[in-house]
């Protein structure tokens, strides 16, 4: 792995970036497209932080102005900024624990599902470990909702019209595409609308915010409302070093931040969730329901095949495979019993 640990003057550089004059804190925080749903968390924890702080800590977001999506973690690794949102299927190599997460059909329902989850596997020293090879410290996730296609042309609501599809989708989702015949390509969110246009890819799968947000509801004819293969992981991560650098105080500040801002989250996206049917209906795109048949037909093809794979090869890496699926289950279980 690179950057296992900053030099010397790249951790001595990031110190100055983020202590300023009279002993102000101010973070960077890298994310991407525009404010939106998928970003809520991030706007809120830093309002938050400065509120609890008065002001002496501050973090500034920037959309697409720090990194690619594809390199936050790489800028993380090396102090370029001290926060950073990025999701597993973009290098799923770096972030090999947390990949569970991206498993099809896991039987997410959901936003607090998804966050209970997420938190657990997040908590795994499995998943912290393998973080802090890049000077990683997992913060918060980004719950997202299953994702479901948009495309053009004839709705494909039967299995064989997935042969051949072209589709944007990453990590497990792009895995589940594949193993029907599908042709996944794992294009950064900010390129999707032009792959579409362009005729690179059929079909897109994304939440909703990311339909909107990235335009490809725009160029639909279509829609499908509950395909629900599976939902990406997008963690929100710190600088290892610039999070032991703040006093106890502005530690403070910040984790005790994060569930007050994943609450804004979710109701945030609540909200969208509620006006979605309106939208597909202003922008005139089909709401396609897939038949009960056709759903146990993609899961019996992927769900288990997918997920032994995966636990197989984590397994030969090094990694509690079989450990961190099971950690899946069982939270989601505890989740709904309580």
């Amino acid at each position: 792995m690179m950057n296992k640990m900053l030099s010397g003057a790249v951790a001595a550089a990031l110190t100055v970036s983020f202590v300023g004059e009279a002993g102000a804190t101010e973070w960077n925080v890298s994310v991407w497209g525009k404010r939106r749903a998928f970003t809520e968390h991030v706007e809120k924890l830093a309002e938050l932080v400065s509120e609890k702080t008065g002001g002496a800590f501050t973090i500034n977001v920037s959309y697409g102005g720090l990194s690619k999506p594809k390199e936050n973690l790489d800028g993380i690794s090396i102090g370029a900024f001290e926060m950073a949102q990025f999701c597993a299927g973009y290098h799923a190599d770096k972030n090999r624990a947390i990949t569970v997460l991206e498993l099809p059909f896991l039987g997410v329902n959901t936003l607090a599902e998804e966050v209970a989850v997420s938190n657990a596997v997040y908590a795994h020293p499995a998943a912290q470990q393998e973080m802090a090879q890049w000077n990683a410290r997992l913060l918060m996730t980004s719950p997202m909702p299953q994702y479901n296609l948009v495309g053009t042309g004839a709705p494909r609501d039967e299995l064989a019209e997935f042969e051949g599809m072209r589709v944007r989708a990453t990590g497990g989702l792009g895995a589940a595409f594949s193993a029907v015949g599908g042709v996944p390509t794992s294009v950064p969110a900010t390129e999707a609308y032009n792959a579409m246009e362009s005729g690179v890819v059929d079909t897109v799968a994304f939440a909703q915010h990311a339909h909107l947000s990235f335009g490809t509801i725009n160029k639909a004819d279509w829609w499908t409302a509950n395909l629900n293969p599976g939902t990406v992981n997008c963690p929100v991560v710190v600088n290892i070093d610039a999070y032991e650098a703040l006093s106890d105080d502005e530690r403070a500040a910040l984790d005790s931040s994060v569930d007050e801002a994943i609450a804004h989250y979710l109701t945030n996206y609540g909200a969208l969730l509620k006006k979605w049917d309106d939208v597909l209906a202003e922008k005139g795109v089909e709401k396609v329901m897939i038949s009960d048949a056709v759903l146990e037909e993609f899961r019996a093809k992927v769900a288990g095949p997918i997920s032994a794979k995966w636990v197989e090869d984590m397994t030969a890496q090094g990694l509690p495979g079989q450990e961190l699926l099971d950690l899946v289950h069982a939270t989601l279980k505890a989740a709904r019993g309580s």
